[in-house]
């Protein structure tokens, strides 16, 4: 009997160390490159005011997955949010302009993003990209919505991932 549950023991271990590693050597796989946020000072975000994430790309050979990340909160009065989105080189040349239109919010008013009171959000701007050269790459953002100044954004973020193939 006592031989018994020594072996079960030993399994139990066994599995819970196997477990384990599995969870360590997956989630080092994750392919995350870039994950920053900025806050919004005093949860306004004034028309003028850009934003700016400096990611350091090494592979010129992956897929990657560019994400706009958006925290806000219910004093946030509109549906969408209009960014503007400008991407720079290493060489300080640009890459990218584009505008985006980030839905928060359905028709019916409910928000889009995980969490009770304040809400996440993350809108892919570029999928399945490359990076033309390895070096240090610019982003930044502008909201582009007709107010000059808008309540209820706490947080932004950039976001980079490499692509599973």
């Amino acid at each position: 009997m006592i031989e018994l549950i020594t072996k079960r023991n030993r399994r139990s271990k066994g599995s819970l160390l196997l477990c384990i590693l599995c969870f360590l050597c997956f989630s080092c796989r994750n392919g995350m490159v870039c994950n920053q946020y900025q806050s919004i000072e005093g949860m306004s975000w004034d028309k003028d005011r850009e934003y700016h994430f400096t990611c350091l790309i090494d592979d010129t050979t992956a897929l990657y997955t560019i994400t706009f990340e958006v925290r806000n909160n219910n004093f946030y009065p509109y549906q969408n949010l209009w960014i503007f989105y400008t991407e720079k080189s290493p060489g300080g040349l640009y890459v990218k302009r584009d505008t985006v239109e980030c839905m928060l919010a359905d028709e019916f008013g409910k928000w889009q993003g995980k969490g009770i009171s304040l809400f996440q959000s993350g809108f892919a701007i570029r999928t399945r990209y490359t990076f033309a050269e390895k070096g240090s790459y610019t982003f930044s953002f502008r909201q582009g919505m007709r107010s000059d100044t808008l309540k209820g954004i706490r947080d932004i973020g950039l976001r980079i991932e490499k692509v599973r193939r």
